[in-house]
């Protein structure tokens, strides 16, 4: 089992940065893949980054390429989402999930665990 937690969502406007964190606890967080996601109002969730245990990349969205980076620290078994040049069309729901069973996965289906989401309103 792994519980996650997201922080960091608020209304900043067009062009601003957000930090966004995942505190999990449960499993050990070094052993799982991590992700993030998010869903617009009327939209499906979709994915946004995925980091290995080990701290590398497995996958950004194309969109956010150069302005997220996707992040972990495995001693304080947290995650993290810092976002740069944030646009309106971001705005939406982001989830961190936990994927425990596969590797190198990035798509919303493959992930078991999820938090509650955080709210990240970017104004025009």
């Amino acid at each position: 089992q792994v519980q996650l937690v997201e922080s960091g969502g608020r209304l900043v406007q067009a062009g601003g940065s957000l930090r966004l964190s995942c505190a999990a606890s449960g499993r050990t967080f070094s052993t799982y893949s991590m992700g993030w996601f998010r869903q617009a109002p009327g939209k499906e969730r979709e994915s946004v980054a995925a980091i290995r245990r080990t701290g590398t990349i497995i996958y950004y969205k194309d969109s956010v390429k150069g302005r997220f980076t996707i992040s972990r620290d495995n001693v304080k078994n947290t995650m993290y989402l810092q976002m740069n040049s944030l646009k309106p069309e971001e705005t939406a729901v982001y989830y961190c999930a936990a994927d425990v069973d596969g590797v190198d996965r990035w798509r919303v289906d493959e992930y078991d665990y999820w938090g509650q989401g955080t709210q990240v309103t970017v104004s025009s």
